[in-house]
């Protein structure tokens, strides 16, 4: 059975708690740091203030990136992987932070949409990707090649992944759907190991970790969604065979 720990506060204070080289598999969608006075999203068709709570404001972005990475480092085992979801708000600084901690970057994937939210405005091109850092400590890292050759029909599996977007089953506003993840933790762990999410949100990670027999490990700053995150996960249940 699955053993599965919740872990309430900061991430770079809490991975230093961990034990090091302990983690396979760490998947991360940091904040993107859009939240503010002058930043504006859509709800129910119409523009509002972008406000996703505290956890997304960050005085500099740059130096909050670099701390959490370097804290993954020391977790993560010689042969395990970090998978960093992003979009181009944050990502260019995760790059420089991946490459300025000594990490060895592997692919970049291109998480593509095709039913991505239009855009009220009609100056810029509606976004439909995210991008996806995907790094190990070393250039002898764990990849199941055949799975995911399997899951893509029996071809090289390519860096471009067409997953539609999944209505929320939580209330936070970043939550990732489950057929992204299964994607992941299925061809850069293998059952059993230990996956680790340092921004566990609304705990989707933590979700198919349980389903595909993980061991977890979840942080989460905001106290609302480390409740709904533990809830949902408690939840869950492990499949029998994987």
């Amino acid at each position: 059975m699955a053993q599965i720990e919740f872990i309430l506060g900061d991430c770079i204070e809490e991975l230093k708690k961990l034990e090091k080289d302990s983690v396979d598999l760490i998947f991360a969608d940091p904040p993107y740091n859009l939240s503010g006075d002058t930043s504006l999203t859509v709800k129910s068709g119409k523009p509002v203030k972008c406000d996703k709570g505290d956890w997304d404001k960050i005085d500099n972005i740059h130096e909050f990136n670099l701390k959490w990475i370097k804290a993954c480092k020391e977790v993560l085992k010689p042969n395990g992987t970090l998978w960093i979801s992003g979009t181009l708000h944050n990502h260019p600084s995760v790059g420089m932070a991946l490459k300025a901690t000594g990490y060895w970057i592997i692919n970049d994937v291109i998480w593509f949409k095709p039913n991505a939210t239009p855009l009220l405005s009609r100056n810029r091109l509606v976004p439909s990707t995210e991008l996806i850092w995907v790094a190990s400590k070393t250039k002898k890292y764990y990849f199941d090649y055949e799975l995911a050759k399997k899951l893509n029909g029996g071809k090289q599996m390519r860096n471009l992944w067409t997953i539609t977007a999944k209505r929320h089953l939580t209330t936070h506003p970043t939550e990732k759907p489950e057929e992204l993840l299964e994607r992941i933790i299925s061809i850069g762990s293998k059952k059993g190991d230990l996956v680790l999410d340092p921004f566990m949100g609304s705990g989707t990670t933590g979700v198919v970790a349980k389903k595909l027999c993980r061991h977890f490990i979840g942080i989460e700053i905001d106290k609302k969604y480390f409740q709904i995150a533990t809830n949902r996960i408690n939840k869950e249940e492990s499949q029998k065979k994987v």
